[in-house]
């Protein structure tokens, strides 16, 4: 795989990785496996590099890695056996060796700035496009971030003033409740005093319609 595709690579696991983390409470298994199989591809890809003597594209994306399997987490990267990379070795100068100076020596004019191999330009253009394009997608992450920070903080407002009017109404059911039972209490009393003195007022009665018949009768 060319160093051009392994960078698009990092930068679209970059963009799960992002998503994992602000999803991995309510999601632990996230894009796990994917992000696994895309960091086996990038480790590999930095090795075959450095076989192929482009130390500069291999060590750009074995940073790249390195930050990558940061995110993914230690534990997570051993278990899924993504090793670390470590930098290349600096390579050891070459012996010294006296010169016998030619009399048929032709030189060279001196210039400061050689000019750049074009394929090293175009990676360098493509990989500062790939991170300018990672820092907008990460600026869009952070923006939707705020938004939901702002809507959970609008809910949470919301809430607290369906909590406030829950608790006055279980205070209103509660006072309806003691007038009822007050009332109840009332009526069983009544009802209690009705039956002891129901004898009573049943003779007063039959004594004063008595009364009324003697006196419609003598009169």
């Amino acid at each position: 795989m060319s160093a051009a595709k392994l960078t698009s690579l990092a930068t679209s696991t970059l963009s799960l990785l992002l998503e994992r983390q602000r999803l991995q409470a309510s999601h632990p298994t996230l894009h796990l496996q994917l992000i696994s199989t895309n960091l086996h591809k990038i480790r590999d890809g930095v090795m075959t590099l450095r076989t192929a003597s482009d130390d500069e594209a291999a060590e750009s994306l074995r940073v790249h890695y390195e930050r990558l399997r940061g995110m993914f987490g230690e534990e997570a990267a051993e278990k899924a056996g993504l090793h670390t990379l470590p930098p290349p070795m600096p390579p050891s100068p070459p012996p010294i060796t006296e010169r016998v100076p030619s009399p048929e020596t032709t030189y060279e004019p001196y210039t400061d700035d050689p000019s750049p191999d074009p394929d090293e330009n175009g990676i360098l253009l493509q990989q500062r496009q790939m991170m300018d394009a990672q820092d907008a997608h990460l600026d869009h992450l952070s923006s939707s971030i705020g938004r939901q920070h702002h809507i959970s903080l609008q809910i949470g407002d919301e809430l607290e003033v369906h909590t406030g009017l829950l608790d006055a109404l279980d205070t209103e059911l509660d006072g309806t409740g003691a007038r009822m039972s007050s009332a109840r209490r009332k009526l069983e009393r009544v009802a209690q005093g009705a039956k002891r003195n129901g004898s009573t007022v049943t003779i007063a009665l039959l004594i004063l319609i008595l009364l009324i018949l003697i006196v419609v009768f003598k009169t």
